[in-house]
C-alpha cells in the first residue's frame, strides 16, 4: 500500500510538473511573438489591469558589504553552478571610497573568494561570463591609458587585459556573443560600443550614437550602461536619458538600425532577461546613487511598457544590476545613501502574475 501511495504521489508530481511547463512555455511563447510583432512606444508606463498578485515575492538579503572597505556591489553574473560573481566598485572617482575595487565570486553557500582586484583610484564595473565559462571584467580606470580597459582570468585565475581603452573613455557593461568569439564592451562616457576578439587585440567602434552618449549637465554624466547580447541583438540601457534601446547584429557582425524598446526610466542602470528565449526584462533604477529619482527593479514587457516590481519598501538601496536563474531574482544594492546598505538580494519571481501582465 505504500508503494502505491508512493508511485501515485510520483504520477501526481509528474503530472503538475508537466501542466506547469507546458503553461509557461506557451505563455514564454507568446511574449517572444509580441516582441517581434509589436512596436514599443517611446516612453511606456504600465497602463494594463492591476493585478493583486506581486510579480516579485520573499525578497530576503543573501549577503550583506561593508560600504566603507569598498565593497559596493555593481554589477552580477549568475553562473550554472548557483554562484554568482560580482564587481565591487571600490574606490572609484563616482564613490570616492579609499579601497581599490573587487571581482568577488559568492558560492550557492555563501562562501566569497576574490577572483581579482584593481587599484585604489579604479572601479571594477562590467563582469560577464562566456560561453567556455571564461570571466571578463571592466576596469575603469581614470585618466590611466595603462590600466583602462577590459580584462579575463585565465585558467589559473591570473589576470589578462583583452582591450585598452582609451584614457577618456568609461568601460562599463559586458556582453559576449553565442559564438564566442566578440565581446563588446559600453562605454559610459563617449556614447560607444565597443567590440573586440574574446582572444584579444585592439578594441574597435562597433556603434557609434548619440543614443548612446551621456547627459553632460547631470550629477553623474553616464550614458550607455547596461550591456546584454539577447535574441540577436545588442539590449544597452542609458543612464542618463532613461532608455533601453535594442541594437540588432547583422549577418556580418555589424550593426543594425537602433531601436528604442522604451524610455522614461531615470537612471536605468543593468539589465537581465526572463529567460534566454523572452524578451521580459528585469532592470535595476539607481536612483539614489546621483539623489536623481526612485530606487526600483521594474519589469519590462516586449511591447515597451513597464511596470516597478520592486522598491526602496523592499529595502532596495542603490540597486544597479539584476540576474535571473530560474525562478529567482538577484539584485546588487550599493548602499550608496547614508546608512549605507550594500547587500545582494534574493527573491522569487511569481510566474503566473509576471505572464498576466504580458498578455494584457
Amino acid at each position: 500500500m505504500q508503494q502505491q501511495r508512493r508511485q501515485t504521489a510520483r504520477r501526481s508530481a509528474s503530472s503538475a510538473r508537466r501542466f506547469v511547463k507546458k503553461n509557461v512555455g506557451i505563455a514564454l511563447a507568446v511574449t517572444a511573438t509580441a516582441a517581434v510583432l509589436v512596436s514599443a512606444p517611446s516612453a511606456s508606463a504600465w497602463t494594463g489591469p492591476s493585478y493583486r498578485a506581486s510579480v516579485v515575492t520573499d525578497v530576503r538579503t543573501a549577503a550583506k558589504f561593508d560600504f566603507a572597505a569598498g565593497e559596493i556591489p555593481e554589477n552580477i553574473t549568475a553562473n550554472p553552478d548557483g554562484s554568482v560573481t560580482l564587481s565591487m566598485l571600490g574606490s572609484c572617482a563616482v564613490c570616492e571610497r579609499t579601497h581599490g575595487p573587487q571581482l568577488m565570486r559568492i558560492s550557492a553557500s555563501g562562501q566569497r573568494t576574490v577572483l581579482a582586484t584593481g587599484q585604489v583610484g579604479e572601479a571594477i564595473s562590467g563582469n560577464t561570463r562566456g560561453s567556455d565559462g571564461t570571466v571578463y571584467y571592466s576596469v575603469w580606470a581614470p585618466g590611466n591609458a595603462a590600466r583602462n580597459g577590459v580584462y579575463k582570468l585565465l585558467a589559473d585565475g591570473t589576470p589578462q587585459r583583452v582591450a585598452a581603452l582609451p584614457a577618456d573613455s568609461g568601460p562599463n557593461g559586458l556582453a559576449v556573443d553565442p559564438a564566442g568569439r566578440t565581446l563588446y564592451i559600453a562605454d559610459s562616457l563617449k556614447g560607444i560600443i565597443w567590440s573586440v576578439p574574446v582572444s584579444g587585440g585592439s578594441a574597435t567602434p562597433w556603434l557609434t550614437d548619440a543614443a548612446l552618449a551621456p547627459v553632460p549637465t547631470k550629477a553623474l554624466p553616464i550614458g550607455a550602461n547596461g550591456l546584454r547580447f539577447h535574441n540577436g541583438a545588442l539590449w544597452i540601457s542609458n543612464f542618463n536619458k532613461g532608455t533601453l534601446l535594442q541594437v540588432p547584429v547583422t549577418g556580418t557582425g555589424t550593426a543594425g538600425p537602433l531601436h528604442l524598446v522604451t524610455g522614461g526610466l531615470p537612471n536605468i542602470d543593468d539589465l537581465s532577461f526572463l529567460t534566454p528565449w523572452s524578451d521580459v526584462v528585469f532592470a535595476a533604477q539607481n536612483g539614489s546613487s546621483s539623489q536623481n529619482g526612485p530606487d526600483r527593479v521594474v519589469v519590462i514587457y516586449p511591447n515597451g511598457t513597464y511596470k516597478p516590481v520592486l522598491t526602496g519598501a523592499d529595502g532596495l538601496a542603490s540597486p544597479s544590476a539584476t540576474a535571473v536563474r530560474g525562478d529567482r531574482l538577484y539584485i546588487t544594492d550599493g548602499g550608496v545613501p547614508e546608512p549605507h546598505d550594500p547587500k545582494l538580494q534574493i527573491a522569487k519571481i511569481n510566474f503566473p502574475a509576471l505572464l498576466a501582465g504580458a498578455a494584457h
